[in-house]
């Protein structure tokens, strides 16, 4: 990636000189079929008009353009030396005047990397589909521009398209007549006849910008809605997908939950939506759940879904709509100043999703999939090296690209729902919409969104922000109980804690909850619960004394405050005979992820938790959390199981879930859910014999239907134990020859138990860049198998080898799904460690960003030794 980072400097500099009034940006994309003539990239003509003031004539600036060529630059009717100005990545303006008009023509490039203008060609039918995605900086691979967030400008797109296609962008389509009829200057050249033009944008920032283009499958509707003062409002909706698709493509619910989340923001942000349509695209190898691209909002295509799915895949499809939608007033209405407060646009939205979807949408439990999930990632992050306060130090661009983690998210979605708690509903809606109207169309820091929210709550947000913006890592809140001899408390208090690296305490609003269980059916319920502020080491819970002593103590029950939460002794005793009692599902939900916590910090030894798992995962009603254990049960017996015992657990693991498929309601989500996790443990020969039975249809669990999709998960199971060759794997690629069987397919390939199936893969992977991004994922998926460790031991070495060459030579995006991917960390052992800080030692130079990773997988190595000492201690 050299040359193409931008420093936070470089980009202050320039908005201190800068102001942009608009853009002109026509795409000849007809170049996207057929055969490309010559050797080197595919590539598509790019003419960009950009017209800007600068408060300093005379001074030099530069344009972002990441492109194979420049065919010519025109200044203020200067035109330019392209081999003077033009470095591959920008373009160098001298004597500026008071007013500019720059005209850049270039040949830029195609993508198989997802960044930029993603060309795919559908293997089902040689059709091909285009789409963009930007964030945080690669609008300057398709145009000309100035690409930071706060030069925001309007933009009036015109592109020039295959026949039989069509073209959507920001703004509604306003014609495919001309964009200038008769003009033969550069500026448009051959372009122009067959253009489809587009309604000029509201000034929004260079990553949001969108085009989408193909054979696209399209459904439209419309939503309309009439405000108190009588005006009305109608905005056109769209959404499309490929046409191998379209038979999969519910998007009547895409539609209803888009409607029912256009309510609710209206409802509650006062301030209308102000970008025109709304299109929503699902498109073929995306690297993100989701882009806010205003009026075109691109999404994975993975949600439209080819077979049965649980309800939970519903709710997080849901979840990231209202998501995206919510970055239409927070991220593009008004938009960070730079990418220190990226957490005002995706930690806003991530709480925002969640918050509309359980008040205006069917999924009503949505906080319980934020506790279990969302939350698991944060506190991974917050524990991390690399945690960092919500309110970020980014540097340059890089630092950017790896700050889309759980901390900006998950955290910060989390410190806003407590946030919600300490200054109450209204207070903080009032403040939103204050902020919206303030700085509609502009750029904004975290002061002001602060300076609004003291307005409406009356509170001290400064101190709030040091205390949970401002500063790193995670608090522990454990509760300390005494009781006298007749049963009743004598004193409840709670003990904070945090790690000596990130030793703040702050101030939790939390609900310490009492459960007991009752007389009939020994359910284990709530029957005493106090809110409370803990502020400082140890809070004394007052209210609560004198109750009778419980069972259980949760602290942060209702999941109200951002922390990992402890267990007293009694109450640890109690969750291991009757965790399946707690008839609350969000109570049940946080105590799972509480012992998680505890396993992953090697206080609770992975056997344990895999027992509990086995013993109380069954009677889960949850289907979202049932899916999480399943996946935590698996990082268990993989890296956190002392390598002694990981094979009985292993086989636990494989017992446990064949028992409850069988056990579990036919056609069930659950039965489905099992289905998939036996899959994923299976290793025995009777088990993986069950397996190829029901793929060939001789044998048979009632109710469970064996679909394409589930198909593809017990033939890599098969294929990941030497059970079936690469005739098998391309005869079910016959069966689904479709994008998403090309994945499926190279995945199992790569998950072949040989040596040369790893060399191949590994070759593919490191040494060309010939596969796609969804390939190289899917590549690295089947290459890391955890019954494989010895195939894959002899690349450790050669990781450590390849990675500085990979990140200079890769884009940022493959760089690092390689360095995180390949990470050998299924060689858990002290001499990986010790090899992971030789490289550091050795490579203190490095881009930050790349040691930045390699010291979040030496992390996650650490913590899985010590979780495995844990484990065998307890074997012992």
């Amino acid at each position: 990636m050299p040359g193409e980072n931008l420093s936070r400097d470089e980009a202050r500099e320039r908005a201190s000189l800068l102001s942009v009034d608009g853009y002109e940006v026509q795409l000849d994309l007809r170049s996207a079929v057929g055969e490309t003539e010559g050797e080197g990239p595919r590539t598509f003509r790019s003419v960009t008009t950009i017209r800007f003031r600068a408060t300093e004539p005379g001074a030099a600036t530069f344009v972002d353009l990441i492109a194979p060529s420049v065919n010519a630059v025109t200044l203020n009717g200067e035109d330019l030396d392209t081999a003077a100005v033009f470095d591959g990545t920008r373009i160098t303006l001298d004597g500026l005047a008071a007013e500019n008009e720059l005209v850049v023509d270039a040949q830029c490039a195609y993508s198989r990397t997802g960044e930029g203008m993603h060309r795919f060609v559908d293997p089902e039918d040689g059709e091909v589909y285009l789409y963009t995605q930007y964030e945080p900086a690669d609008s300057r691979r398709v145009y000309a521009n100035f690409e930071q967030p706060d030069l925001k400008a309007p933009y009036r797109f015109g592109v020039q398209a295959p026949d039989g296609w069509t073209v959507w962008s920001n703004g509604k389509e306003q014609g495919r007549e001309a964009l200038h009829k008769g003009g033969g200057g550069r500026r448009v050249g051959e372009l122009v006849d067959g253009v489809w033009k587009f309604a000029e944008t509201k000034p929004i920032s260079t990553y949001i910008t969108a085009i989408v283009a193909g054979p696209y499958h399209y459904v439209t509707d419309s939503y309309e809605r009439v405000f108190e003062d009588g005006t009305k409002l109608e905005i056109p909706l769209g959404a499309m997908c490929r046409k191998g698709l379209a038979k999969h493509f519910d998007a009547d619910d895409v539609f209803l939950v888009t409607k029912q989340g256009l309510d609710f923001f209206h409802d509650h942000f006062d301030y209308p939506y102000p970008f025109g349509k709304y299109d929503q695209a699902f498109v073929p190898e995306y690297n993100l759940g989701a882009m806010e691209n205003p009026g075109c909002v691109t999404f994975r295509e993975e949600f439209i879904f080819r077979g049965k799915v649980t309800q939970a895949s519903y709710e997080r499809r849901a979840n990231v709509i209202l998501h995206e939608m919510a970055h239409m007033w927070f991220g593009d209405l008004v938009t960070m100043q730079w990418w220190d407060d990226l957490w005002l646009k995706e930690s806003f939205a991530d709480f925002m999703g969640t918050f509309s979807m359980v008040e205006a949408t069917r999924f009503t439990n949505g906080w319980i999939t934020f506790a279990n999930n969302r939350k698991a990632w944060a506190y991974r992050a917050d524990q991390l090296p690399s945690t960092h306060p919500v309110t970020a130090d980014i540097r340059d661009l890089e630092d950017a690209k790896l700050n889309f983690d759980g901390i900006t998210y998950a955290k910060g979605a989390s410190v806003l729902k407590q946030l919600v708690a300490y200054v109450g509903r209204e207070a903080f809606l009032e403040g939103a919409r204050r902020y919206f109207k303030r700085n509609a169309y502009g750029n904004t820091q975290l002061g002001d969104l602060l300076s609004v929210l003291e307005e409406t709550s009356g509170r001290d947000m400064a101190t709030w922000s040091r205390a949970w913006l401002q500063t790193a890592g995670v608090n522990s809140l454990t509760p300390q109980l005494t009781s006298s001899a007749d049963g009743r408390i004598t004193e409840l208090a709670v003990v904070q804690e945090a790690a000596d690296s990130h030793p703040t305490l702050r101030p939790h609003r939390v609900a310490v909850g009492l459960y007991r269980r009752d007389g009939a059916g020994g359910a284990l319920v709530r029957y005493a619960r106090a809110e409370i502020d803990v502020d400082g080491p140890r809070t004394v819970v007052d209210e609560l004394a004198g109750a009778e002593a419980p069972e259980l103590v949760l602290v942060n029950d209702d999941d109200l405050t951002y922390c990992k939460i402890r267990f007293d002794e009694n109450s640890l005793a109690t969750l291991r005979e009757h965790l399946g009692d707690i008839t609350d599902p969000l109570a049940r939900a946080l105590c799972w992820s509480a012992l998680w916590s505890l396993t992953r910090d090697g206080l609770m030894p992975a056997r344990d938790f895999i027992g509990l798992v086995l013993r109380f995962a069954g009677r889960e009603s949850d289907i979202g959390v049932l899916q999480m254990l399943h996946t935590w049960a698996n990082s268990a017996v993989t890296h956190y199981a002392s390598p002694e015992w990981r094979a009985e657990g292993s086989r636990q693991l494989a017992e446990g879930a064949l028992r409850e498929l069988r056990f579990a309601e036919p056609a069930s989500q659950n039965q489905l859910t099992w289905a998939r996790f036996f899959a994923s443990v299976a290793s025995a020969e009777d088990d993986l014999g069950l397996l190829r039975g029901l793929l060939e249809g001789t044998a048979k669990i009632d109710g469970l239907d064996v679909d394409q999709e589930l198909r593809w998960s017990f033939v890599n199971a098969l294929a990941s134990t030497g059970e079936a060759d690469e005739s098998v794997i391309n005869a079910e690629l016959a069966r689904d020859d479709t994008a998403s069987g090309k994945r499926h397919q190279v995945r199992c390939l790569a998950a072949r138990p040989s040596a040369a199936v790893k060399a191949q893969a590994w070759a593919q992977v490191v040494e060309s860049d010939a596969l796609s991004n969804a390939l190289v994922e899917a590549t690295i998926a089947g290459f890391q198998q955890p019954a494989q460790r010895e195939l894959t031991a002899p690349y450790a070495e050669r990781y450590f080898a390849a990675i500085e060459r990979v990140w200079q030579e890769r884009s940022i995006q493959i760089g690092m799904d390689v360095v995180k991917g390949l990470f050998p960390s299924l060689q858990d052992s002290q001499g990986t460690l010790d090899a992971t800080d030789a490289w550091l030692a050795a490579h203190e130079d490095s881009a930050p960003a790349l040691r930045r990773l390699v010291l979040e997988a030496r992390d996650d190595l650490a913590r899985a030794l010590r979780a495995q000492a844990c484990d065998a201690a307890a074997g012992v």
